[in-house]
């Protein structure tokens, strides 16, 4: 549990590196340039699928997990950061994936 919370925490970091790069998109494009695109180079290309894709999937799982153990009152032997971390991220990725529109 101790290194799926490890992968998800990335993941979670990664979300935050995508969408500070979506947000600068959409600066660069209302400031008059039509064609801002940051190149994705391949660090950033997995950064953007880690952030956006997979780590909302990760999230939901570890969320599950956790409730589970709760239920059935085993121990939690993860770092308190990074399981409030993770469990936070989780609706703020759902609210930027589902209900924030960007204007783009």
């Amino acid at each position: 549990m101790r290194t799926f919370s490890k992968l998800v925490f990335i993941c979670n970091v990664c979300f935050i590196i995508a969408a500070i790069l979506r947000l600068f998109e959409i600066w660069l494009r209302k400031g008059g340039n039509p064609n801002a695109v940051i190149p994705l180079h391949s660090f950033v290309a997995t950064v953007i699928v880690l952030g956006l894709f997979v780590s909302i999937l990760l999230d939901i799982l570890f969320a599950i997990l956790i409730v589970a153990k709760k239920i059935l009152r085993q121990p939690i032997n993860i770092s308190s950061f990074i399981l409030y971390f993770n469990l936070i991220m989780l609706p703020i990725e759902i609210w930027y994936n589902f209900f924030w529109k960007t204007g783009s």
